[in-house]
């Protein structure tokens, strides 16, 4: 007798199914158990406001968890970036595989890139995050730029910039890889990935989530050998840096966490560097700190580090440039 097959809960967008589709090939790999997709629509899936006004934290994650929990999907994928930084009780992040490329992206007309935007260029983005390092980059380079608040899905976002509505739209990396084909959905757009130097990415950008309810050990235990290590640490640096900040993930925060070797070209992995910034979404007013220690090796030490940064970036001010900071 064949095992049933595991329901797998996903956002019905394209990127979704597309990320979705790669942890259910994944996990039909490890188990040899069928796996179906069931797609499921979220509030922000379904809400026309910018995502900093529906609060941005949790909104298209609450729709996935409640099928979890009311045991209608088996286990669901998340943009780790989307997940709200509080452990849900009744739930466990049973893996975070291998991370995509953490960065944005700038794809814009006329082969144009970052540092060579015409004055007054119209760059499109629904982040706070995005707007406060794009003006900040903008002013110390002797460029004017204007940024305007989007919403919709990768198609959507880079038609702004086809039909001439918009000169550049500034995206995920990670989202363009997944869903493949970027030379078809780009044409003759020019496509900038931004250095983390100049725009730092959102806490977990980059990684997947997969969540099933805790009281399932059998399944928690068989997604977690998708689990990579080195992702986890980062990501869970970058978040708790993110929630000791007392900041949504719509805030402007970015952070990222990268492995250091002792010896580039084959070393071993020894540190970790945690960069964190927050600023005005003007751009007139960054904190950008950065800390460096021993990779994390359990939960709680890369917990510490994110925790640390948090604490030299509010002494330096980042409290007073969160409008949502949570008093």
């Amino acid at each position: 007798m064949t095992e049933r097959a595991l329901r797998l809960g996903t956002r019905r967008s394209k990127l979704a199914m597309a990320q979705s589709g790669h942890v259910a090939d994944a996990v039909r790999r490890l188990t040899g158990r069928p796996v179906e997709l069931v797609e499921i629509t979220t509030y922000g899936d379904t809400s026309r406001e910018h995502l900093a006004q529906i609060g941005g934290t949790g909104v298209f994650v609450a729709a996935l968890r409640d099928a979890l929990l009311a045991g209608e999907v088996d286990f669901a994928v998340h943009s780790l970036k989307d997940l709200p930084t509080a452990q849900h009780p009744d739930l466990v992040v049973a893996a975070i595989p291998e991370r995509e490329d953490p960065r944005d992206v700038l794809i814009a007309r006329d082969g144009l890139t970052l540092d060579r935007l015409p004055k007054g260029a119209r760059v499109g983005t629904g982040s706070p995050r995005r707007m406060a390092q794009l003006h900040a980059y903008a002013r110390s380079h002797g460029l004017e730029i204007t940024c305007v608040p989007i919403r919709g899905n990768i198609d959507t976002r880079v038609g702004f910039v086809r039909s001439g509505e918009l000169d550049a739209v500034v995206l995920a990396a990670a989202g363009l890889n997944r869903i493949g084909g970027t030379e078809e959905l780009t044409g003759s757009l020019s496509l900038d990935r931004l250095s983390v130097d100049s725009v730092l990415p959102a806490p977990g950008q980059g990684a997947l989530a997969i969540e099933c309810p805790a009281s399932d050990a059998e399944l928690v235990a068989t997604l977690g050998a998708l689990d990579d290590p080195h992702t986890r640490a980062a990501v869970t640096a970058e978040r708790s840096l993110l929630a000791a900040l007392e900041a949504g993930c719509s805030a402007p925060v970015g952070a990222l966490a990268d492995l250091l070797a002792d010896d580039p070209g084959h070393g071993q992995v020894t540190e970790m560097r945690l960069r964190g910034v927050v600023g005005t979404t003007d751009g007139s007013t960054l904190v950008q700190l950065s800390t460096t220690g021993p990779v994390p090796t359990s939960h709680d030490e890369a917990m510490a580090l994110g925790r640390e940064l948090a604490d030299e970036m509010l002494a330096k001010g980042a409290a007073g440039l969160m409008g949502e900071r949570a008093l």
